[in-house]
């Protein structure tokens, strides 16, 4: 999911339960586009990967994400912007408010994202 607040979603795409999350990262960055300016992309440990940072480069973001302890060539990144990230968290902890959501009920993919999508209205109107 991409998040410019907690209240906010830009886009998101469904995956599996048991599908790794930067693959799924990268497509949704593409789905952006490339920026006009270079904008910062606050993004969680799960996404450090060189290709995953290289892809965010290429699209003009700044990858604020922290490197891995076992990284042999860790580099710098803003902090004070990296706790921003508890903002996509909040979304998540606020989607898990509606039952529906929270217990999945819909067998199907495309009931589940319209419901998705009205929980985010909900949160986004209120």
């Amino acid at each position: 999911m991409v998040s410019a607040s907690d209240k906010i979603s830009v886009n998101f795409i469904l995956s599996k339960g048991n599908a790794h999350d930067a693959p799924q990262g990268r497509l949704l960055m593409e789905t952006l586009g490339k920026q006009k300016a270079t904008k910062p992309l606050v993004m969680d440990r799960a996404y450090e990967d060189d290709y995953t940072r290289y892809i965010a480069q290429t699209l003009k973001f700044e990858p604020v994400v922290p490197p891995k302890k076992n990284r042999k060539n860790p580099w710098e990144y803003d902090k004070t912007l990296y706790k921003r990230r508890n903002e996509i968290e909040r979304l998540f902890r606020n989607l898990k408010g509606f039952r529906r959501i929270f217990t999945r009920f819909e067998k199907l993919d495309e009931m589940f994202v319209g419901f998705i999508q009205l929980a985010l209205i909900c949160m986004r109107i209120q």
